[in-house]
């Protein structure tokens, strides 16, 4: 079975996806009044060619469910235009670790 996603946390710098994937650099921020959220990402090729972007305003919620939902909405996008092989870049190890070990089900990522 074919992989058809790959999730990595941001080290330095972009790094370049494997010959035939496409890389989602996400993320996701709160208002210091704490009143907005917003998400976004950025899709490249393995050339390093950008190919489109992404970005939505979302409500008030934990930054680890706003970054969950910057995932969702991300690979939603790149699924909806023919994508199967996508590395995703996240700066939330927790939420990095979460999804990688399969708890996702008994967390809060589940309300996404």
């Amino acid at each position: 079975m074919k992989q058809l996603a790959s999730f990595s946390k941001i080290e330095q710098g972009w790094q370049r996806p494997e010959p035939g994937w496409i890389k989602i650099n996400i993320n996701g921020s709160v208002s210091m009044s704490n009143t907005k959220a917003a998400i976004g990402g950025v899709v490249r090729y393995s050339s390093g060619v950008w190919l489109v972007g992404c970005e939505m305003v979302t409500g008030v919620s934990d930054i680890f469910q706003i970054e969950a939902r910057a995932i969702v909405e991300g690979l939603k996008l790149v699924w909806s235009k023919g994508f199967k092989q996508v590395e995703v870049d996240c700066d939330n190890a927790m939420l990095i670790y979460t999804i990688r070990n399969g708890f996702a089900s008994i967390s809060n990522i589940a309300e996404v």
